[in-house]
């Protein structure tokens, strides 16, 4: 489906699986959800974009007594089981994309991977790049948690004029109010509400093979 690619926030094992370090309520219930559009935008050639945390414990996110507004306790650790994508939503060959800026001939590929240290992806100085490289004219959006890190990643596509599709039945957030807040900001700003089989649908009529590797 040209112009449109899978944003994947955040589906990490500290964030997902109920015994991460700072798992999401009710994230595991949606993972069916999150693997039907990984798998469906594999198989229909769409770029899957993924960021992760990549925390130190001296990143200033990180503290002993979080305010879960603007600091968390350790979480996603460099390294760690924690950091690592699940399995239902792991990239296969992903660009790894840090927090050095990188020559555009980097930006190349179906799968990125984009590294943060803070709950805004944008605070990677690359995804900027990247977003202005596949100049989508939609962001399927999708993960954790939808009050945070998904809440910041909208906010930034909306500021850079993209339009957002969120798939709500593959998302999750840590407080309910806050939820309902960043909802409402999405739909004033055009964000559209969809199910992960309506999205899949729309791929489906797209769908092209792969070429295969060698």
């Amino acid at each position: 489906m040209p112009g449109t690619i899978l944003w994947d926030v955040d589906t990490q094992i500290d964030f997902v699986h109920a015994d991460g370090k700072l798992a999401v309520p009710g994230a595991e219930e949606v993972v069916p959800a999150m693997q039907r559009l990984v798998e469906a935008a594999r198989a229909a050639g769409i770029p899957h974009v993924a960021s992760a945390d990549d925390h130190e414990l001296t990143d200033a996110e990180i503290s002993d007594e979080p305010d879960f507004e603007t600091t968390y306790p350790p979480h996603c650790l460099r390294g760690t089981r924690g950091a690592r994508k699940i399995d239902e939503t792991d990239q296969q060959d992903p660009v790894p994309i840090g927090l050095e800026l990188l020559p555009e001939k980097f930006l190349r590929g179906r799968e990125f991977l984009l590294l943060k240290k803070h709950f805004d992806v944008f605070t990677n100085p690359n995804t900027e790049h990247l977003v202005e490289v596949l100049d989508p004219d939609e962001v399927i959006l999708f993960g954790v948690a939808t009050d945070v890190c998904d809440d910041a990643a909208i906010r930034g596509l909306l500021e850079r004029g993209r339009r957002v599709v969120f798939v709500e039945d593959a998302a999750r957030g840590l407080d309910e109010a806050r939820v309902e807040r960043a909802k409402a900001v999405w739909h004033r700003g055009g964000v559209e509400f969809v199910t992960a089989e309506d999205a899949v649908r729309r791929w489906s009529r797209n769908a092209e093979p792969l070429p295969m590797s060698h």
